[in-house]
């Protein structure tokens, strides 16, 4: 066994269902969704992008880009919530949750794709 796969593997499928847990719930209640949770999201993507920069085969190459994507919708939710919250002044209305919990959809989409890559690899993998 190759702990650092095993590492690999545990951010990624841990960042995926951080990202389910955060994207559950009624897409336009503020109380469904939590900012400390996808402040975790953000952090355990951001590992799982750190991770994956040392593979240098097509595969490592894919997921890469969908952990890239993953963090900037992550991101774009953080700062879509941050100027909601300091900039306008407008608070968490429905509007605004429902924009920062369709970003992290985005996010866990492109986090599934991650995940399917991952057990594709993993089977194409001989010994």
């Amino acid at each position: 066994m190759n702990p650092e796969k095993v590492v690999f593997g545990f951010f990624i499928v841990l960042s995926l269902t951080l990202n389910f847990g955060f994207f559950v719930g009624e897409m336009d209640n503020p109380e469904h969704h939590h900012v400390l949770e996808l402040f975790a999201v953000i952090v355990v993507n951001l590992v799982a992008t750190i991770l994956k920069f040392g593979d240098r085969t097509q595969m490592g190459a894919v997921l890469l880009s969908t952990s890239l994507v993953a963090v900037l919708q992550l991101l774009a939710a953080a700062l879509v919530w941050g100027v909601a919250l300091y900039v306008t002044g407008t608070g968490t209305t429905s509007a605004v949750m429902a924009s920062v919990v369709s970003l992290s959809g985005g996010a866990m989409l492109a986090n599934v794709i991650s995940v399917v890559l991952l057990i594709i690899e993993t089977v194409m993998l001989r010994r």
